[in-house]
């Protein structure tokens, strides 16, 4: 019998339209074959519990062990090194529930591509090249290896030589008759956590990088879209729901620079406006990083929206003189009653149809996917403001405000 835990989605006949960039490499196929996972994602707890325990127990041990965990022998003992515990008990889990939110969100949409007729029968060649190379790109050894190689050279040689502290003021670092270094839970947390969570972030972004390279290449498809489309997008606004699939990913980044803010607020004695920019930054990269795919579509909206303006301007000016000859210029018979004539429900519609074409988006995002994404991103820097001002003050702000 076969084991479908260990067997990721084929890209071959029925499993295209349901193409998920979460479904492949490496990393997904060890998870299946140690029962962290399965072809369907499921397992969740378990691989986030495991994963989870592998990069944050063994520091909470080393330090404990090294008397690093608390106390005044360093500035920054490992308890107090709130941005540690951010990344790796909240980010790290929310990185894998964003594997599950987009594995979901991500198959029907690329399904709907077919099933709403989208693809022209001409095109249809060009579309399942695009999905092939999508798999390609997934299932990709070599990728998850150019990663690995990332993390371990730029991630640590240049992060951790640069950014981080070896004074010896921290719980990861010493101090010796040698010079400064890594503790022993310094080098568990230099060597396996941080890669662990980099490596896990730097897929995400190829994983997206997919996605993009998936939606231009669709885009560059003469799609058979419609203008008078309800959607306002020409038939494409359910590709607005692909944004949610990129919600959990977003708050991840959100939380661990909250972590890191919070540090240095604390340790440093830093006050939140002093990080508007990298805020401000993050929000950016974010909106671009989920947006961006989406926006590759704005050429084809736009010309559907000025062919459509045209034709339908042609079609509701021959509408509309016949209109004005028969019933304003003596056209219509004596004996024809005007009430309950259906030439003015069509008048109507065909001015409904134009109001649709001059109100299309020029992309396919709506508003609430947008809000739905900013909130994500901004969440969880709102406990941050309780930094600049008491929780008994802004409860009693809120109070007056309300009563």
């Amino acid at each position: 019998m076969t084991d479908r835990r260990s067997k990721p989605q084929e890209e071959t006949g029925r499993d295209r339209p349901y193409f998920s960039p979460v479904l492949g490499g490496p990393l997904f196929l060890l998870l299946c074959r140690t029962r962290l996972s399965t072809d369907e994602l499921l397992l969740l707890k378990r691989r986030v519990v495991i994963v989870a325990l592998i990069a944050w127990l063994p520091l909470l041990l080393l330090a404990v062990m090294e008397g690093r965990a608390f106390g005044d022998e360093v500035a920054v003992p490992f308890f107090y090194d709130f941005a540690v515990h951010i990344r790796f008990l909240l980010a790290l889990p929310l990185l894998f529930v964003a594997e599950v939110v987009a594995h979901q969100r991500i198959r029907p949409v690329v399904k709907a591509f077919e099933a709403r007729n989208l693809i022209p029968p001409d095109s249809r060649a060009r579309f399942d090249a695009a999905l092939n190379s999508a798999f390609k790109a997934r299932n990709s050894v070599f990728a998850e290896l150019v990663i690995i190689a990332l993390v371990y050279g730029v991630g640590f040689v240049v992060i951790w030589k640069q950014y981080l502290t070896f004074d010896g003021s921290a719980w990861f670092s010493m101090l010796s008759p040698t010079g400064a270094g890594l503790s022993a839970a310094g080098l568990w947390y230099g060597y396996v956590s941080l890669p662990i969570f980099q490596f896990l972030m730097l897929r995400w972004y190829f994983r997206v990088f997919i996605w993009a390279r998936f939606m231009w290449q669709v885009s560059r498809i003469p799609l058979c879209l419609v203008p008078t489309h309800p959607d306002r997008a020409g038939g494409l606004g359910f590709l607005a729901h692909s944004v949610s699939a990129f919600v959990a990913l977003a708050l991840a980044h959100s939380v661990v620079l909250s972590g890191q803010l919070l540090n240095r607020i604390v340790h440093l004695g830093a006050s939140l406006p002093e990080f508007a920019i990298e805020i401000g930054a993050m929000v950016v990269f974010m909106l671009l990083l989920t947006l961006g795919p989406l926006v590759v579509f704005a050429g084809q909206l736009a010309q559907l929206r000025r062919t459509g303006l045209d034709e339908y301007g042609v079609l509701s000016q021959r509408l509309a003189r016949e209109f004005d000859t028969k019933w304003c210029r003596g056209g219509a018979p004596h004996d024809e009653a005007f009430l309950g004539s259906p030439d003015i429900s069509a008048l109507a519609d065909m001015g409904s149809c134009h109001e649709v074409i001059k109100d299309m988006r020029p992309v396919p995002i709506t508003t609430e996917a947008l809000i739905q994404l900013v909130v994500a991103i901004l969440l969880p820097l709102l406990p941050l403001a309780l930094t600049m001002v008491s929780f008994e003050t802004l409860i009693g702000a809120l109070i007056n405000l309300l009563f």
